[in-house]
């Protein structure tokens, strides 16, 4: 009788069990199941947008869009699915091996298109199409691609296209972003890609519980991205890079009073295409190779100054009243500091400031530099824009960095001596600076006393940009001392002589200064910083060779782009 009991107690209890499984199902859950199923019976064909164009200043595109076409296949049905692969193979000229692997590794589900080639050819696309007759699980999707007309051109101000790493993705998933999205990498198409990228549409419909299509139920068009137009000249972008050829390094070219960047070019450059189209042997290539050439050097890489930083040192002498324009030193070929001798590149004899700068006297700025003092040197270097950002609006911007006595004691519990104050006063030792904060350098003595904010973006979607960049700053310098160092830039570019005497022959006038920064074991870096026309200075440019030798060869490189440019009409 037990027995009987225990077995009707365990049957009661199963049934109730089931009793309360129903009530769960039919009841309490049966809102999120229904829309489980609804949601369980609809998918989505998608369908991708363009994403925004960019332009330069005068409405070129340098980078768009261009259609591709990728063939899907609707697999719900093996047999048409075989026949389909079969001829693909024989117009792609591709091997079924590769077909089939390529559909079991993109497949999802019966109902959802499988993609098993990207990016075919328009003729392909075509006949393709017109198996559709015979097979109409056929789909040739058009996609569009990511597309830089002007190829190599300016390839790190513009960046290049790629699908989303995992570290990105858990950065902006809360932003919409997803698992195998396209997005920016480096330049204007990371900083910008929120407007450039692209809203995906698509065609819903339903299907049957084994995952066949019963009807269409809807269309939501794409959403293009937003157009950005840059201030990039790209005429004056290609003269630059002509001019740069294959020697590592960087020019940078900006308008000296709104701080607008004209051209910015690093060399290696690459093509960014090759991201778009996923040439995956191109882009191992660029990945591994020991140049580096993903590197925008004009604002990623940060050398020693050199000469150019005799700027500051004048500069600083002059408004702290330690030398006057006519100060004369003599250069013997080298000097004593400390126990230690000095030496100057050449023996120059007496020497004012502006023939000391015209003639890249070192000994002349040791004297000055101690004078002015470590601490005086390191803070005018920052007055001018070294050691932090320019706020460019481009991603992984390095900041450089002076030394001076405070840091070296916190940092590295040493001293500060007077030879270290000599090298500072030639930009060596810790001195570490980028290609375009001595543009923005120089730019204070192309527009007489104002630090500038360098921009790349003139308009979003329309949207004037222009106002919304920061104004100058204006350093409060005499302008007496201002013209002083001018005349000084102005005889190292027009005089014989002058360290950058190349520019003398060039049908605009030219004012500078060249730098060549030591940098063991190997050759070192050769700078030339400047502006022209002299007078009226509508341009200010820097060139930066790495381990391109004397400052000589930056002149070189230089003098090419402005006479083209004068040459084009451009100036």
């Amino acid at each position: 009788m037990t027995r009987i009991r225990i077995v009707i107690w365990i049957f009661g209890a199963v049934f109730l069990l089931l009793a309360f499984g129903l009530l769960n199902l039919e009841v309490i859950h049966s809102g999120r199941y229904r829309e489980l199923g609804r949601r369980n019976c609809v998918r989505l064909l998608p369908e991708n947008g363009c994403r925004g164009k960019i332009f330069d200043r005068n409405g070129f595109i340098i980078a768009d869009s261009k259609l591709s076409y990728d063939l899907m296949i609707l697999p719900q049905d093996s047999i048409e699915q075989d026949k389909i692969i079969i001829a693909a193979s024989r117009i792609l000229g591709k091997s079924e091996k590769d077909l089939r692997r390529t559909f079991k590794s993109n497949y999802i589900s019966i109902s959802v298109p499988v993609a098993i080639a990207k990016n075919i050819d328009i003729k392909d696309a075509i006949a393709l199409d017109e198996l559709k007759v015979d097979l109409p699980a056929i789909t040739i999707q058009p996609n569009p691609l990511r597309h830089y007309p002007q190829k190599r051109l300016a390839s790190h101000v513009l960046g290049y296209v790629n699908e989303i790493d995992h570290w990105r993705l858990t950065k902006l998933e809360d932003y919409g972003y997803n698992t195998k999205d396209i997005v920016g990498f480096g330049g204007v198409e990371e900083k910008y890609d929120y407007y450039l990228r692209q809203e995906e549409g698509g065609v819903s419909f339903e299907v049957d519980h084994r995952g066949k299509l019963v009807r269409t139920l809807g269309f939501r068009p794409p959403v293009n991205g937003k157009d950005i137009q840059l201030t990039l000249d790209i005429r004056i972008q290609k003269i630059v890079e002509e001019s740069l050829g294959n020697k590592k390094g960087a020019v940078v070219i900006m308008d000296p009073y709104s701080g607008e960047i004209i051209a910015m070019a690093s060399s290696p450059a690459f093509d960014p295409e090759v991201f778009a189209e996923k040439d995956n042997a191109s882009i191992n290539n660029l990945v591994s190779n020991p140049g580096s050439p993903l590197v925008n050097r004009a604002i990623s890489s940060a050398y020693p100054a050199g000469s150019i930083f005799k700027v500051i040192v004048a500069t600083a002498g002059l408004e702290n009243k330690k030398i006057k324009g006519s100060t004369s030193f003599l250069c013997q070929g080298s000097v004593r500091v400390g126990g230690r001798e000095f030496k100057c590149w050449n023996t120059h004899g007496l020497q004012d400031l502006a023939g000391a700068l015209q003639h890249s006297c070192n000994v002349y700025f040791y004297k000055t530099g101690l004078l002015v003092g470590a601490q005086a040197l390191h803070d005018y270097a920052q007055k001018f824009g070294l050691s932090r950002t320019t706020s460019l609006e481009l991603p992984y911007e390095v900041p450089g960095f002076i030394p001076s006595p405070i840091w070296r004691k916190i940092n590295r519990f040493k001293s500060w001596f007077d030879g270290d104050t000599a090298n500072l006063s030639i930009g060596q030792g810790d001195v570490a600076v980028t290609p375009i904060q001595i543009t923005r350098m120089m730019a204070v003595f192309a527009n007489n006393g104002y630090l500038v904010y360098p921009c790349l973006t003139k308009s979003i979607d329309g949207r004037d940009m222009t106002r919304l960049r920061k104004k100058a700053e204006k350093l409060n310098l005499k302008q007496e001392n201002i013209n002083i160092i001018r005349e000084g830039l102005r005889r190292v570019a027009n005089e014989e002589g002058g360290t950058g005497s190349v520019f003398a022959t060039l049908p605009v006038s030219v004012a500078g200064k060249t730098g060549t920064a030591q940098a063991p074991p190997k050759q070192p870096h050769a700078w030339f910083a400047g502006y022209f026309p002299y007078k009226n200075p509508k341009y200010v440019i820097c060139v930066l060779l790495e381990h391109g030798g004397p400052g000589y060869y930056s002149c070189l490189v230089g003098k090419q782009i402005i006479e083209q440019m004068a040459k084009d009409g451009l100036i």
